[in-house]
């Protein structure tokens, strides 16, 4: 293998056939290039599917209002459901067992106010329970509490680029801002894996917002979590039986989603779970197909090849060359020149999704990537094609004697 001669031998080779080895190393730098681009689109799209679904539990359920559209028992068409608080307790009364956390949330926008700073956000009256739905991380203090609910604190936690708004480089911990004229004490600074704009909101006690906002038990929507040791058709059937449940007690017909909406997450995961196998398994055969189509070009070149070199492999006997050494000698040259080929085919293909990385994000493809152990294992493969293609012939050349092999020429 380190023999000097033998690389001195293999580099004449090579140059004294450049065509040759062009062509052979072309076939098997555009397969992986190929093979790269399309596994890194295939995980961009993954990515965009993540990043949608980032900051929020995969286990959620969102249940929203609106209007009727359709009467029902003698009530009107387009009638607006209002949510209210006993909304909340009706459906833990009901769905407590496999509920894991659950809030409501009313929103306002009001002025958030610190010295000369200010500028509007969106307040949310929450319970506690939202830290985990939004799987926000605290940075410093901590997030409201039920005691907080109880008493009706004018307490709030606030995202991160919330206190970089109203207070600088400085701790907005334990300091006071206005809210709409109203001061309130910040207990917490979070940060939202969701991105900016959950870093821009503002969470206070919901029993707080309903008192000094309107002083009502009104609400917007409510989000809960089910168990996670749900498998996905429970999961599924379980938001169904709160539509249904939710229609039941507002007096909706039973097949009018519009005044009760809910958004399962685990019907989402289905249907995505769905797409990107489709997604996957077109990628992989065409990445199949490609890789194959690699092969039988290299298989091809390294038969022509061999035979090309015939009359050469027919002098090597003569003057003392063994079979072993022959073949040897052919196969160290495929190595090379499939290992050269086929790492330079998996620059490109990096390079080239590095390079369009930001202009794919138009395409809903974000942070094309491949994986180092798959494009690895493609280029290992069309290695030991090669391998494969250059030995068979390469044995049948060694074992042909030397005038047969000066007079095939």
């Amino acid at each position: 293998m380190f023999d000097l001669d033998r690389w001195r031998e293999i580099f004449q080779a090579i140059s004294n056939n450049k065509l040759r080895t062009i062509l052979t190393g072309f076939t098997i730098a555009f397969a992986i290039f190929l093979f790269t681009l399309l596994f890194g689109i295939g995980n961009g799209l993954k990515n965009t599917f993540a990043e949608q679904f980032a900051g929020d539990a995969n286990n959620a359920v969102y249940i929203r209002s609106g209007k009727t559209a359709k009467a029902y028992k003698g009530l009107q068409i387009g009638r607006k459901i209002q949510f209210k608080n006993d909304d909340y307790k009706y459906l833990i009364d009901e769905f407590g067992e496999d509920i894991q956390y659950i809030t409501v949330l009313l929103t306002k926008f009001l002025k958030a106010v610190y010295r000369n700073e200010n500028s509007r956000y969106q307040v949310r009256g929450v319970h506690p329970d939202i830290k985990f739905l939004e799987e926000m991380e605290l940075e410093q203090g901590r997030f409201i509490s039920y005691f907080d609910l109880k008493r009706k604190a004018k307490v709030v936690a606030i995202g991160r680029l919330v206190e970089k708004d109203l207070f600088g480089k400085r701790s907005a911990l334990n300091k006071y801002i206005s809210l709409d004229g109203f001061n309130y004490k910040v207990v917490g600074v979070f940060s939202d894996p969701g991105g900016d704009n959950d870093e821009r909101y503002i969470y206070a006690p919901i029993t707080t917002v309903q008192a000094i906002y309107g002083n009502t038990d009104y609400i917007d929507n409510i989000r809960l979590t089910f168990k996670p040791t749900m498998n996905n058709a429970a999961a599924i059937s379980f938001g169904k039986k709160i539509g249904q449940k939710l229609r039941v007690k507002h007096n909706i017909a039973p097949r009018d989603q519009s005044a009760i909406r809910i958004q399962n997450m685990a019907e989402a995961s289905q249907g995505v779970g769905q797409l990107m196998f489709g997604l996957n398994l077109v990628i992989l055969i065409i990445g199949l197909g490609t890789l194959i189509a690699g092969i039988v070009g290299i298989s091809n070149i390294m038969v022509f090849v061999v035979k090309e070199r015939t009359k050469e492999l027919g002098i090597r006997k003569a003057l003392g060359a063994t079979p072993k050494s022959i073949v040897g000698m052919i196969l160290q040259e495929t190595l090379l020149i499939t290992a050269i080929a086929g790492y330079s085919g998996l620059l490109a293909g990096v390079a080239v999704l590095e390079y369009m990385a930001p202009k794919l994000k138009d395409y809903f493809i974000t942070n094309p990537s491949v994986s180092d152990v798959l494009v690895i294992g493609a280029t290992v493969t069309l290695i030991i094609a090669g391998l494969i293609a250059g030995y068979l012939p390469a044995k049948r050349a060694a074992r042909i004697r030397p005038i047969e092999a000066l007079n095939a020429a």
